[in-house]
């Protein structure tokens, strides 16, 4: 992968930018994603946010060698910090955990004035960043599920809205866009997520038993049918 020729996952992240935004990736790493958007011409402006010192000066590093420093800032910092209100128009955060990117969009919401649209891709815990766009006005617009390298990712599409946008349970653990198109790396997904579920629930059966333990049962059944309900 370079800035040239993005993986699968960044490159499904990149569709879902149009010509004419202004973005900030949010942990660029080696900066490949604003570099590949603003060569392809799909941006004219981009702004790079790490926090850990290699991957930042990777990220210099590679907008340097693409002669991008004119159009791509590469800033040093924790998460929104890096970004003034109304800087942007797109947010993108991919390749971490679904809590860490919640938290992430958490403390940094009076640095989101302006922006319109969030491009997300949880590695695991999708479920947190839905929960976290229903309550802080974002309506899902489009979910993508893709399989690279024996790894399975998702990536959300959410704009701001002034309309609340209601999902069910299901929906909320599943997607709702994925849901309703059912794909086969879905069902290859949740398929492979009830075989762990149904083994935990075998190793709880075994337990001892106590009010805590009753509750992680109940959850855990109620994971087990939506899942199934959805795939079978």
């Amino acid at each position: 992968m370079n800035s040239n020729q993005l993986s699968q996952r960044l490159k499904a992240v990149a569709d879902f930018v149009n010509k004419g935004e202004t973005v900030a990736d949010i942990g660029s790493d080696h900066a490949y994603l604003p570099c590949y958007l603003v060569k392809t011409n799909k941006v004219n402006r981009a702004i790079a946010g790490e926090i850990v010192e290699g991957p930042y000066q990777s990220a210099v590093r590679q907008v340097k060698e693409d002669q991008l420093t004119e159009k791509i800032e590469v800033r040093k910092g924790n998460g929104l910090t890096v970004l003034s209100p109304g800087e942007v128009t797109t947010v993108t955060i991919a390749g971490m955990g679904g809590p860490l990117i919640s938290d992430i969009l958490e403390n940094g919401k009076d640095r989101l004035t302006g922006v319109q649209k969030l491009i997300l891709q949880p590695n695991i815990s999708a479920i947190s960043i839905r929960q976290w766009l229903l309550n802080n006005g974002w309506q899902i617009k489009d979910e993508k599920i893709l399989e690279e390298d024996r790894k399975i990712y998702e990536i959300i599409l959410a704009e701001r809205s002034e309309n609340h946008q209601s999902l069910s349970q299901q929906e909320l653990l599943l997607g709702p866009v994925l849901l309703k198109e059912k794909s086969a790396v879905f069902i290859n997904k949740w398929n492979h997520e009830l075989v762990q579920l149904r083994n935990i629930q075998k190793q709880m059966e075994g337990a001892e038993v106590s009010p805590s333990l009753s509750e992680k049962k109940k959850q855990l059944e109620q994971k087990i049918l939506l899942i199934e309900e959805a795939i079978k």
